[in-house]
C-alpha cells in the first residue's frame, strides 16, 4: 500500500509495472541512513531485478524474501554486515552479487538455492562459505579479498556448471586434491593465498584453461618460476609431471610405469629444467631526463584520488597478434590486482602523441572537464560523458538481456555523485586521462607505438600503484609484449628499456619517482634489472 512516505522511486516502479529497479546515488543514501529501507519497495511482486548499491546500506530486512520473483539481487558496495535466512524463499534467484560489504557471516539457507548461478561475494570478511553441494546451477563464485583459510566446499561432481573460481586474496593454505571432480571448471585464481603444495590431481581438471596461482609461497621453486613465467598449460604439464598426488603417486601418470616411459619421462624433466633456467629477462632502468615530462600534481585531487606514479617505456615493437595480448594484459590487471579498478587504474598513451612538456594531475567539476574518449569521434564534458555511458549501459543490458553492466560501464559507480572528477592534462590543458573510467583518444596507444607513457593513479594508496606497475612491467617483460628486439633475442629472452618519471607538487618540489631503487625488486632470479 502506498503512503505519503512512499519513495517516489517505488510510485513510479507500481505505476509503471516496472520489472526492474535501481537505486544509488546521494538521495537514496540519504532516505536509507534516514529511516532504512521504503517497505512499501517489498510489496513490489513483480520485480525480478533489483539493485541498490554504494548507498551505506547496513540492513536487509526479512521482508526481502516476499520478491519471490527476483532473479537477479545486486547489493555491492554498500556496508553490509549479514544476510536475512528469508533469502531462502527467492527460489527464482539466479545473480547474486554482494561484493565491495562488511559481510563476515553468510545464513545457511543460501546453500539451498535451486537456480543460483551467480554469486559475487568479493571484498568482504568473510571466513566460510555454507556448503554449496546442493546448488546445482552454481556456474560462478567470486570469494575474492575475504578471510577464508580454507578451500569453499564446492568441490563435487554433481557441479557440472562450476566454470569459474575466484578466490584470490585470502588466506588459503591447500588445494583440495578432489578439485579434480570439477569437469566443468575453466577459470580458477588462487593468487595471492599461502598455498606452499599444489596437488597432482588440479592438472587432471580437463577444461581448465585459466590458473593464477601468483603470490602464494610455493616450495618447489622450479614451479613458483613457472607460475610467474609461464601460461595455465605449461604449468600443468608440470604440475602433471612432477607434483604428488593424494595417493602418493608422485606424477607422471600410468606411461611411467615401464622402463622406457621412465626413460622417456626423465629425458622430458630434464629439457623442463634447462628451459626454465633459461628464462632470464633484462629490464634495463634509465634514470629521469630533463626531456621527460614531469607530472604536477594540484591541491584539489589530493582529496579526492591522491596518488600517482608514471614511468616511459622505450624503444617499443608490437605486432598485431602481440598488441592485441598487450591489451588483454591491462584488461586482466584491472581485474586482478587492481581490484576491478577500485584500488588502482592503469593507463597507458603514444608518447610521441603526448604534447611536449609536462602534464598536470588534477580534479575538476564534471561539467568543466572536456575529453575526447577513447575511440570516440568527438568532445564531451565529464558530466555528458557519464551521462551517455550511463544510458549506454542501460540500454546495453537490456538488449542484451544481462543482469550486470560490461566494459567501462561497470566502473562508472566509481565516480557516481562525485563533485570533482580526477583527470590529467597534458601541456597544453587537454585532459589525455580520466581515471578510472577511460583515456582520452587523442593519445591512444596502437600497433605501430614506439614509446609508451604509463601511469597507475589510485585513491588508496602509493603502494598499490606501485605494486600495479611493478606486475605490469614484470609482464611484460616476461611475455615479451612490446619488447625492444635484438640479434641476441630468444623465444626465451626478453628485453623491456624504463625510463623514470617525476611527480612534483605545484612548486616543482619532486615528490616521487618511479622506477626507485626499491622497485622492481622480484623474489625470484627471471628477471635481471640493469639500473643506470
Amino acid at each position: 500500500m502506498l503512503t505519503e512516505d512512499t519513495w517516489n522511486e517505488v510510485i513510479v516502479a507500481v505505476k509503471e509495472n516496472r520489472h526492474e529497479l535501481i537505486l544509488s546515488g546521494p538521495t537514496i543514501s540519504k532516505k536509507i541512513s534516514s529511516s532504512g529501507i521504503d517497505p512499501a519497495l517489498f510489496n513490489l511482486q513483480n520485480l525480478n531485478f533489483l539493485n541498490i548499491h554504494q548507498t551505506g546500506l547496513q540492513v536487509i530486512p526479512e521482508e526481502i524474501g516476499k520478491l519471490v520473483n527476483l532473479t537477479s539481487l545486486v547489493l555491492h558496495s554498500n556496508n553490509l554486515e549479514k544476510l536475512p535466512s528469508s533469502i531462502k524463499n527467492l527460489t527464482k534467484l539466479k545473480v547474486l552479487d554482494c561484493s565491495r560489504n562488511k559481510l563476515s557471516h553468510l545464513p545457511q539457507e543460501i546453500s539451498r538455492m535451486p537456480q543460483l548461478a551467480t554469486v559475487n561475494l568479493g571484498s568482504n570478511l568473510l571466513t566460510d562459505l555454507p556448503s554449496q553441494a546442493s546448488n546445482l546451477k552454481l556456474a560462478l563464485l567470486d570469494l575474492s579479498n575475504n578471510k577464508f583459510d580454507h578451500f569453499p566446499d564446492v568441490c563435487y561432481a554433481e557441479l557440472v556448471h562450476l566454470a569459474e573460481i575466484r578466490v584470490n586474496g585470502n588466506l588459503i593454505k591447500e588445494i583440495p586434491a578432489n578439485i579434480n571432480v570439477l569437469g566443468s571448471l575453466k577459470l580458477l585464481d588462487l593468487a595471492d593465498n599461502k598455498i606452499a603444495v599444489v596437488p597432482g590431481e588440479l592438472a587432471d581438471c580437463t577444461k581448465l584453461k585459466d590458473l593464477n596461482l601468483k603470490g602464494n609461497s610455493l616450495s618447489d621453486k622450479r614451479l613458483l618460476k613457472l607460475v610467474d613465467q609461464c601460461r595455465t598449460k605449461q604449468v600443468l604439464d608440470y604440475v602433471r609431471q612432477h607434483c604428488a598426488r593424494s595417493d602418493g603417486d608422485s606424477g607422471g601418470g600410468a606411461g611411467n610405469k615401464s622402463k622406457k616411459g621412465k626413460k622417456s619421462n626423465k629425458s622430458s624433466e630434464n629439457e623442463n629444467i634447462a628451459n626454465i633456467e633459461k628464462l632470464t629477462h633484462e629490464l634495463k632502468v634509465l634514470k629521469v631526463t630533463d626531456e621527460a615530462p614531469k607530472i604536477a600534481i594540484t591541491e584539489q585531487v589530493k582529496a579526492v584520488r591522491p596518488h600517482i606514479i608514471a614511468c616511459i617505456v622505450r624503444n617499443m615493437t608490437f605486432t598485431e597478434e602481440s598488441f592485441k595480448k598487450f591489451i588483454q594484459l591491462q584488461t586482466k590487471l584491472h581485474e586482478g590486482i587492481c581490484e576491478k579498478r577500485q584500488v588502482a587504474t592503469l593507463a597507458t598513451h603514444d608518447l610521441n602523441l603526448l604534447v611536449s612538456g609536462n602534464i598536470t594531475y588534477t580534479a575538476m567539476p564534471p561539467q568543466e572537464i572536456q575529453i575526447k574518449p577513447l575511440n570516440r569521434t568527438k568532445n564531451y564534458s565529464g558530466a555528458a560523458l557519464f551521462r551517455k555511458l550511463q544510458t549506454e549501459a542501460e540500454n546495453l543490458r537490456k538488449e542484451k538481456k544481462r543482469n550486470a553492466y560490461s566494459g567501462i560501464h561497470k566502473y562508472l559507480y566509481l565516480i557516481e555523485g562525485k563533485p570533482l572528477f580526477p583527470c590529467l592534462l597534458d601541456n597544453e590543458m587537454q585532459v589525455i586521462s580520466f581515471p578510472p573510467i577511460t583515456n582520452s583518444d587523442i593519445t591512444k596507444m596502437s600497433a605501430s607505438t614506439k614509446n609508451m607513457l604509463v601511469e597507475v593513479t589510485s585513491a588508496t594508496s602509493q603502494q598499490i600503484c606501485r605494486q600495479v606497475m611493478d606486475q605490469f612491467l614484470k609482464e611484460l617483460v616476461t611475455l615479451g609484449l612490446g619488447c625492444s628486439l635484438d640479434s641476441s633475442d630468444s623465444e626465451e629472452f626478453h628485453k623491456l628499456i624504463v625510463e623514470q618519471v617525476k611527480v612534483v607538487d605545484m612548486e616543482g618540489n619532486m615528490k616521487q619517482v618511479y622506477p626507485c631503487r626499491t622497485d622492481l625488486n622480484f623474489e625470484d632470479n627471471s628477471i635481471a634489472i640493469n639500473r643506470e
